[in-house]
């Protein structure tokens, strides 16, 4: 099983900011999604202060820090370092709570995008529009096209047009934070493509419905292959995960308690009432794929297994390339700095 924590941790970690105004959900949302906070208990959270800086990388695939940024903070403070923070950015998260008057928060939204698109062209602009869970069908989607609208026309205002928003309606109450954290953080693995192709050859190849390449701690989906991601079959993905890792919790361990609950041995087979089978199978330490599977295919399921033996081979493959690169890299830096030259570029040879 690979161990990618070693490896990574030499590179630099793409930037994931969390903001917006006082009260919108920002930290909820980091603690529902990456500390299996309950969404209740986020009711007792106090207000953040101070900006939060925390690292994911360590006991999940996902690899990144996310700064948590408090809702009242001034971009024309001089001791707010913004060309600092904006440069090393990945992704930027604006949070706007739908239950609010949202003037105040595009207004601070337009002044936040400005900003950041003049130190970073290539910052992915994601808009959770958030607390959804208050309102009704209509008038999410009511919410949605006003917020979409006046945000881009504020751009379009500022002759700023190019720059792209994505919006997604969230609610930690569901499970549509993880699926709107799921595109977030797959525009930020430069490894997508491939694996949206070995997934689609996965599938194609097996009789397999839909698959998905599932980061077991946060529950973010990495990939999937190429046909639409329904709601409905998502959660049940997810709640899946959370059986195995429970029931593993339980059962996995050696007598002594040693061991870990999920290994290269953890696999699941959930049987719905619908004639689909849920197929789980562990990739690495930090990944899962979950597949649904029909059951007249899940009878072929000596094919299955070869071809995901197949699949997983080529998920390590990918990634040891990856680490080669990063070795590479960490080598050259380090002959940069262990090289001394002349002013006219000779190297100059140890006393």
């Amino acid at each position: 099983v690979l161990d990618f924590n070693d490896p990574f941790s030499t590179e630099v970690k793409p930037r994931i900011l969390l903001m917006g105004l006082r009260r919108s959900g920002k930290s909820s949302i980091q603690k529902v999604v990456f500390h299996k906070m309950s969404p209740n208990e986020t009711l007792f959270l106090e207000s953040t202060n101070k900006i939060c800086r925390e690292d994911v990388s360590n006991s999940s695939f996902v690899n990144f820090q996310i700064w948590d940024f408090p809702g009242q903070i001034d971009f024309f403070d001089p001791t707010f370092d913004y060309e600092m923070i904006f440069r090393g950015t990945g992704a930027l998260i604006f949070v706007i709570d739908s239950q609010d008057d949202y003037m105040e928060a595009l207004a601070r939204l337009h002044l936040t995008v400005t900003r950041a698109y003049k130190v970073n062209p290539d910052i992915n602009f994601e808009i959770f529009i958030h607390k959804v869970d208050g309102l009704s069908d209509d008038h999410k989607i009511e919410t949605q096209r006003d917020i979409h609208q006046r945000a881009n026309d504020d751009l379009a205002d500022a002759g700023l047009e190019k720059i792209h928003l994505s919006f997604y309606l969230t609610s930690i109450y569901d499970h549509s934070i993880f699926e709107a954290f799921s595109k977030v953080v797959q525009k930020l693995i430069p490894q997508l493509p491939t694996l949206e192709n070995l997934l689609n050859i996965f599938i194609s190849n097996s009789g397999i419905e839909k698959a998905f390449l599932f980061d077991v701690v946060s529950k973010i989906y990495i990939a999937t292959d190429s046909t639409p991601v329904d709601m409905q079959t998502y959660e049940l993905c997810c709640d899946m995960i959370d059986v195995v890792i429970d029931i593993s919790c339980i059962y996995g361990l050696k007598d002594d308690g040693t061991g870990t609950p999920y290994d290269k041995e953890s696999m699941a087979i959930i049987k719905l009432n619908n004639t689909t089978v849920l197929y789980l199978k562990e990739v690495t330490k930090f990944l899962a794929l979950v597949c649904f599977v029909r059951e007249e295919s899940f009878e072929r399921k000596g094919l299955i297994d070869y071809n995901f033996h197949c699949f997983r081979k080529a998920i390590q493959e990918v990634f040891e390339v990856r680490m080669k690169v990063v070795r590479s890299r960490k080598h050259q830096s380090h002959m940069r700095k262990n090289k001394r030259a002349t002013p006219n570029g000779t190297p100059r040879l140890p006393l």
